[in-house]
């Protein structure tokens, strides 16, 4: 009997990158586990360390729903790494400000993402290495900068850390 399946004409693009980003993912969650932080509490210290963002700014540039955005803040201020402030500039908002402890923590996790990545990267070789960081980031600055709408919309990835 033969195979019904259709014949495949280009590289399964979305495996690829979904199975790698999946594996990324998780080492990334391993990795800042040990230090008892999350990719997301990561992203928000980094982020709220730039400069003076509101809540919806830094949700919106970890790609967070508000709830997981609460509860994400919640931990940190639990943590003791991050508070809620009114704002400088406009004393209706109230911005994510990072403690001092949360400085050096947001300090040690990007030594662990940036570790991580080097892992990944370091696996390939120079040439190859730097041909995937530049395709992946012209995909994602040009023709896959944004989704499109759909009637049956596909689940969001995070997109920044």
């Amino acid at each position: 009997m033969t195979s019904m399946a259709p014949t495949r004409t280009e590289p399964d693009l979305s495996y690829l990158l979904d199975h790698t980003s999946h594996a990324l993912r998780t080492r990334m969650a391993a990795a800042l586990g040990e230090i008892g932080l999350t990719a997301r509490m990561h992203c928000v210290l980094v982020h709220a360390l730039e400069e003076e963002r509101t809540q919806a700014q830094l949700a919106e540039i970890g790609d967070m729903d508000k709830t997981t955005m609460v509860v994400t803040v919640d931990a940190l201020e639990k943590a003791g790494l991050a508070e809620r402030r009114p704002s400088a500039t406009d004393r209706r908002a109230r911005i994510i400000a990072v403690t001092e402890a949360g400085a050096e923590v947001a300090r040690q996790s990007q030594l662990i993402v940036d570790g991580v990545h080097e892992g990944a990267l370091s696996s390939l070789p120079d040439d190859e290495r730097e041909v995937l960081v530049r395709a992946l980031g012209r995909l994602a600055a040009e023709h896959l900068a944004a989704p499109v709408e759909s009637p049956r919309p596909a689940r969001r990835a995070r997109q920044r850390t």
